[in-house]
Parts: C-alpha cells; structure tokens; sequence
C-alpha cells in the first residue's frame, strides 16, 4: 500500500481569485512528524490578508502550495518530543510561514506555538483570533511596552478589521488606555464600537476627526494602511508617541515623523518560526492567556462571516471576501 494522503487546498500560481485554478483541490501525503510536532485535524481555518497577498503573488511552480495559518482543530498524532499537548485535544494556533499551510484535512505544526482552544468557542469563532490575537499582543506589550497601568490614547485604525478588532478589546481589558477606532460604513463603525472602542474616527477626514475626538493627541497607533497616512499621525499624534506598522509599503517616507520624535515599529507575527527565536514558546503562552480571557467572558470572538465549505471553492470565496475590503471581523473557513 501507498503513503496515506489527505486532501489540501492548493495553489500553482498567482491567479485572479475569480480564476478556478487559484485554488485547487489536490490529493497530498499525510505530513511527517518532527519530534516536537502534533499532527492536528483541521476544522476551521481563517482568511488573512497574509493569504491573499501570498496567493495573488505566487510565482508559476508544478510544486503545490498549501497556504493557510490560523487553524483550530484536534489533535490526531504527536511527536516523539511532544509534552504539552496530548492526541484529542481541542488546539488553536496561527502557524508557521516556513512550512505547509492549514488549509489541509491534517497540519504538522511545532507544539511550541499551539494551545488549548478556548473551551466556550466552536471551531469556526476559535480560528478567528489566533493571527490576529498574537499581532494585537505583540503590538500592544511588546512593541508599545504597555502595562495594566498605562493610559493615554490609542488609535487603532481598521477598527473593524481582524487586528483592529481584537487590539481594541485586549487595550480595553488590559490596559488603562482610551481607545478610539477608525471606521467609515455604518456596519463598520457598530462593529468597533461593539469591540469596545471608546470613539469612531474617519480614515477618509483622519485629521479632523480625530482631532475632534482627541483634542489632546494620540499617543499609540495600530496602523495596517501606512500609505498616505504618514503626514497625518505626525498631525494628530503627541510628541514621542509610538506607531507600530503590520503592512509593507514600498518605499515610505517616515521623515515627517522625526519633528515629534514618533517611534516607529514594525509588526510580523511570524518574525518568532521564521527566525526560530529562542522565546517561541510565548506564542503558545500568548494564546494561552487569551483563551483565559475568552472563556473568563472578557473577550469575545471576531468571527464575521463564515463559509461552510472546506474546499477550493469555499476558500476562494473566502479570499473572495477578504480581497473585497467590505467584510467585518474574520472570515471563517469551515469543516
């Protein structure tokens, strides 16, 4: 008998998302297992940007690739090293860059960046959050070096987004920050203000608005669309303020910045599996600590739309969705 394979959604090359072959449904080996791997049943996966900027740029190749990151599921295997997690076990995670993607029937993934779901969540609200949460945290306590005691204003643009969504309720619970959110459509600004955000500003009259809702400055800003929006938080924010970037525009001037002495981070929640870090098993703590808030009721799940099609079909429409730019919350994938 042959190796036993499983069915994974794959792409060839970067195609329009409305081309059928963009993504394909494809027969692969079941994974092998590292030491410290868990070989995790895939229920529920989410749609980033990450996914759709990686699809859409893929060059042509007649090697498969499996994309994919968040994923909740149960553990089926694990490896020989494995400690902290045991086979049946309900697990979230955001994967790794470096390796074969969630969007399969089974993932190998490190048991260093996988946790216990949150046990008040299904798999769809589950595989919501985890990209997104460990963005948010790592902005906010890491980048921003924020504590249960800081105050001032934070400004999370794209409020209604992924990031955007998570990073006002973790700053809500966690911090002592005000927090505004930028939002435009009426949908839009209800989401945010649901996640818990204190005042709704205009991206499209950025200055103005936000300088009505925070005369006295910002001081902290989530910024996913830096393009264009350089001049405008030199504007709006205090003298040594702290902006953390998670895009990667091209060729951005930040000299307008240096006046005010802003700070200026960049956010990739991948930089601990690319780089092996010898800190990687804070993602699974990470994680830990927002399923005890999830399940303690402090924080609720970002889950927007859902697809209840795991195929290359519902994955298209999935990325469909995201690539539309009109979708609150995360787009769901589900089993």
């Amino acid at each position: 008998m042959g190796a036993p394979t499983m069915r994974v959604v794959a792409a060839y090359q970067g195609l329009p998302v409305n081309d059928e072959n963009s993504l394909q449904d494809v027969e692969l080996p079941v994974p092998e297992l590292r030491p410290s791997d868990v070989l995790v049943r895939v229920r529920a996966v989410s749609v980033n940007q990450a996914d759709v900027q990686i699809r859409a740029g893929l060059g042509r190749s007649t090697t498969p690739r499996v994309l994919g990151y968040d994923a909740a599921g149960v553990v089926e295997a694990v490896g020989p090293e494995v400690t902290t997690l045991a086979v049946g076990d309900e697990v979230w995670y955001a994967g790794d860059f470096n390796r074969p993607g969630t969007n399969a029937e089974l993932h190998a993934v490190d048991e260093q960046i996988v946790a216990h779901k949150p046990s008040t969540l299904d798999f769809a609200q589950a595989a919501a959050l985890p990209l997104t949460a460990i963005t948010a945290w790592d902005t906010l306590f890491d980048r921003f070096r924020l504590t249960s005691d800081s105050t001032g204003v934070l400004l999370a643009m794209g409020g209604a987004g992924g990031v955007g969504s998570i990073l006002i309720q973790l700053a809500k619970e966690l911090t002592a920050l005000r927090v505004l959110a930028s939002a435009s459509r009426p949908e839009s600004r209800a989401w945010a203000q649901r996640m818990g955000a204190d005042d709704i500003v205009d991206h499209h009259d950025l200055v103005a608005t936000t300088s009505s809702a925070a005369p006295e400055g910002v001081d902290y800003v989530l910024s996913p669309h830096s393009r264009g929006n350089i001049e405008a938080y030199a504007e709006i924010m205090r003298p040594f303020g702290h902006i953390t970037a998670i895009d990667q525009p091209e060729g951005l001037d930040l000299l307008p910045l240096k006046p005010k002495s802003i700070a200026w981070h960049w956010e990739l929640m991948f930089t601990r599996t690319m780089n092996r870090t010898p800190d990687l098993i804070e993602q699974k703590r990470l994680l830990d600590a927002v399923a005890g808030l999830v399940d303690d009721g402090r924080i609720r799940t970002t889950l927007g739309p859902a697809v209840d099609d795991f195929s290359a079909a519902g994955l298209r429409e999935a990325h469909r969705m995201v690539e539309s730019g009109h979708t609150t919350g995360k787009v769901v994938v589900t089993r």
